[in-house]
């Protein structure tokens, strides 16, 4: 999900605010909660033509590993022995 946020150079209400230390800027946690940024999410920033900011969040959900729950089976496991050797017929 891409969410879009524009922002005035010279905004009369402000939401929220942060400080630039060392060309970093932190987001505002209730920003953050109310876009649902999380770590590993890009932001992505243009300057409009009338001198709006504005910044695109691309959310990074679907890695190779987002939809895994993680192993639900009632079979034990070794994973020493299992390891490289999961999905494979071992003979």
């Amino acid at each position: 999900m891409d969410v879009a946020l524009l922002v005035s150079r010279m905004s009369e209400c402000v939401d929220s605010e942060s400080t630039v230390s060392g060309n970093q800027a932190n987001i505002p946690a209730r920003i953050r909660r109310e876009l649902d940024i999380d770590d590993g999410d890009r932001l992505r920033w243009q300057v409009e033509d009338n001198g709006a900011l504005r910044v695109e969040v691309v959310q990074q959900r679907n890695g190779t590993f987002s939809d895994f729950d993680g192993y639900e089976g009632e079979e034990e496991t070794d994973v020493v022995v299992d390891h490289d050797a999961w999905g494979v017929d071992v003979e």
